[in-house]
């Protein structure tokens, strides 16, 4: 027997959270971007499931916490897991349905920024969810990283 295999008995139990993320993009190609009070960050606008709600709920909860926007998700673009923290993410494509941006008492800052921008001021992997999000047609993408950097 391999030392290293785990039987369903001896197996640790998963500690994940699943975080949900708004792709927004303006009629100028720009995305919706906050800054994050905590730690600075700028991130796609989103945040991590609560218990008792849908995955659509809690998406357009932290969209409306963060941003003052009310959205409509359209597709999932991506799937992405944080495998030091444990943190699988979920991003959409959104429609903003009404309201105007704002910051919310968990942001300090909003800003549309280009794909270009995006690059200059995101670790890749919160910038590669937006990009990510630009594709039309096909399966969500699924990626891995560490918190700032992909993993091949």
């Amino acid at each position: 027997m391999n030392p290293t295999r785990h039987t369903d008995a001896t197996r640790p139990a998963a500690k994940h959270s699943v975080s949900v993320a708004a792709a927004i993009v303006d009629e100028d190609g720009q995305f919706l971007v906050i800054r994050r009070a905590d730690n600075g960050h700028w991130e796609p606008p989103g945040g991590v499931l609560e218990l008792g709600e849908s995955i659509e709920e809690g998406l357009v909860r932290e969209v409306a916490e963060e941003t003052g926007l009310c959205v409509r998700p359209i597709a999932l673009t991506g799937v992405y897991k944080n495998i030091v923290r444990g943190i699988v993410a979920l991003v959409f494509r959104c429609d903003v349905v009404e309201g105007v941006a704002q910051p919310g008492n968990e942001t300090s800052e909003i800003a549309w920024l280009t794909p270009g921008q995006l690059k200059t001021l995101m670790a890749d992997a919160y910038s590669v969810r937006l990009l990510d999000a630009l594709r039309q047609a096909g399966a969500p993408t699924i990626r891995a990283h560490d918190g700032t950097k992909l993993l091949e």
